[in-house]
């Protein structure tokens, strides 16, 4: 047999090294060895080939299956809340941008009016929406503006 410390030996040096490494991290990501977008793209040929391997595998829903409810449901009430606020306060210019094509897309249709409740003309108004966001999705996935 291997000689090796207790699991919870392991996990606790674990907690206490890892959650001590904020400062290198931070450090790590203001000077990255490598550029991460030119890493990236490199790598995407790699990243098919896990996803490919992943699905054929059927990993998704075999690792949710192992994992559970429970443990979702304890990590996201323990990590979300004090997170979550400031997540969405740091991406707020990030929305902003990204939000920025779909909403000028809204804003210029021309919906045809208004039917009474639930009037078949009222689902042309829900396809004109549907369509101007829809259209502006595919330019912006073909690199358009």
């Amino acid at each position: 047999m291997s000689a090796i410390r207790g699991l919870d030996v392991i996990a606790r040096k674990w907690a206490r090294v890892s959650g001590a490494s904020g400062p290198s991290y931070e450090e790590g990501v203001i000077n990255p060895v490598r550029d991460f977008a030119a890493g990236a793209i490199a790598a995407n040929d790699a990243w098919k080939q896990g996803t490919n391997a992943a699905v054929a595998g059927d990993r998704f829903a075999t690792g949710i299956r192992r994992v559970g409810t429970a443990k979702w449901q304890r990590n996201a009430q323990a990590k979300g809340p004090a997170r979550f606020a400031q997540g969405v306060q740091i991406a707020q210019p990030d929305y902003e941008a990204g939000f920025a094509p779909y909403r000028e897309a809204i804003a210029s249709v021309n919906l045809p009016p208004r039917g009474a409740r639930r009037s078949p003309q009222n689902l042309q108004r829900v396809a004109a929406m549907v369509t101007a966001i829809a259209t502006k999705k595919e330019q912006l996935l073909r690199g358009g503006r």
